[in-house]
This record gives C-alpha cells, structure tokens and sequence, in this order.
C-alpha cells in the first residue's frame, strides 16, 4: 500500500493539496515511460483496474479532474509529449469517483504533482435538457469499470462521430464532449447518476479542409448530418448554448519526471 506524500496547502499562494488520507488509493500500481500506446486510458471492466496505454501526464490530469485541455496550463512542456502506460489495481471493485481519487493520489506520489486554481471569465457552452425533455435511458454503474463513453467514426467517414454511452455521467459526457468543441462546456443539466445514450454528430470543419476533399484514409471528406447542438437536442433531449462563465482552470506549478518503479 502506498504511503500518502502529504503536498504543502499554502494560503497565501493558492496551492491545491491533494486528498487527505482516509481517500482511498490503489493497493499496487505500475508507471512506466511509453514510446506507443492507444492513448486511453480508463478503469477496466469490474471496477478494480485502472489502465492506460500511451497516456501524456496531462491526459492523466484531464482524466482524474475531469477537466478539459485547456483549461490544465502550465508545468514543464514534457506533461504534453512524454507518454506512460499505467496498470493500478485497487483492493475492491470501486466506483468512478473513488478509483478517480486513487489517480489524483497517484499523480502526487509518482510527478509531485502540485496546482493551483484559478477563476477567469470566459466563453463557455452551458449544457441544459431542452423543452422537449431528456431523451436518455437511465442505468446506474455497478463500479467504475461500467460508466464508459465510445468514440468512433460513425461509418468510418471523417468528422462524422459516434459516442455511445453506458452508464455515463452527464459530468462525464460534458468532459467526453469538450474534445469536440473550442470553448469549456459548462453541466447545467440537473440529471443526477447514470445513463446510456447514442450520439451521432458531424463535427465542425477546420478551414483547411473542404467537402469532397479526399482524407488521409482515402475516404472523401463530407459535411452532411447534424451537428453537435442539433445532435444534442434531437437524439439526447438536451440543448447546448453559447454563455460566459466563472471557469476555473488548474494552473500546474510543480510536476517532476517519473522516477519508475
């Protein structure tokens, strides 16, 4: 069992310490620098492993504060470029929340991680069930090896996306999104536990890129279908809108290369 690596809280700086020692923690967990990997990383079915492969620091960071890209700033340029693969067993089948609380726990024994928050005002997408009413199947995870969001290319055309969902969090489907769109992405939904859901959507186009434009997989480029805010509203019975929020961003101020075990 890991020991607790307890991070200094200083007021008069801000700085974030990370959970307190009754939070649980992984019983046994392996770190080690990547030079492949898929770049997911997730519990495993049953709830009791937690495993990445090819994961950034960053990604790790994202993934246990469930926050976006960019709104984690700071810290050395190697949290963006350096990739680990992660294998972290717990004592028991947990939940999302707790095997979350085991990462945070690892990620400030392993890189000494320490952050701070900061609150800006900024443009954001608030997220809210639309006057319709939701359009989604409740289903409560079991242990966190449950709730999981898919990705894929819906019929192998670019752009064209197909999330799935089972027992997901709208919290985790905000965070599941937020790759998708150019701004934070705000859960104003009031939809507590779980849910399973199917998504499909046609994301927005770089302007480099133009219809009938063949991709790097051979297959032609098109802009048909809907997009997310109409995908949200038709298929999900949810509306997203344009807002500006107080959005708190982690600002990194320590994060130390991987000493392997």
């Amino acid at each position: 069992m890991y020991q607790t690596i307890a991070l200094a809280m200083f007021a008069a700086i801000g700085l974030q310490a990370q959970p307190s020692d009754p939070a649980p923690r992984f019983e046994v967990a392996s770190l080690k620098a990547s030079e492949t990997g898929s770049g997911i990383i997730r519990p495993a079915p049953g709830g009791q492993r937690y495993l990445g492969s090819g994961v950034t620091l960053k990604l790790m960071i994202q993934t246990a504060y469930r926050v976006g890209a960019a709104e984690v700033v700071g810290g050395p340029d190697w949290i963006n470029r350096d990739r680990f693969d992660l294998e972290a067993k717990a004592e028991r089948a947990s939940s999302a929340e707790e095997l979350r609380a085991m990462l945070k726990h690892l990620l400030a024994e392993r890189f000494q991680l320490q952050f701070r928050r900061e609150t800006k005002e900024l443009p954001v997408y608030v997220l809210t069930v639309d006057t319709s009413g939701p359009k989604v199947t409740p289903r409560q995870a079991q242990d966190g090896g449950d709730e999981w969001i898919s990705y894929s290319l819906d019929g192998g055309r670019p752009l064209h996306i197909k999330l799935q969902g089972t027992a997901a969090s709208m919290d985790y489907l905000v965070w599941r999104m937020r790759q998708f769109v150019d701004r934070p992405m705000i859960d104003q939904t009031g939809l507590k536990g779980g849910y399973d859901f199917n998504l499909t959507f046609t994301m927005q186009a770089p302007p480099s890129m133009h219809e009938g434009q063949i991709g790097h997989d051979g297959v032609p480029i098109d802009f048909s279908g809907p997009t997310i805010f109409e995908a949200l509203r038709k298929q999900m019975g949810l509306r997203l809108a344009d807002g500006k929020r107080p959005v708190e961003v982690m600002v990194i101020d320590r994060a130390e290369k991987l000493k392997e075990n």
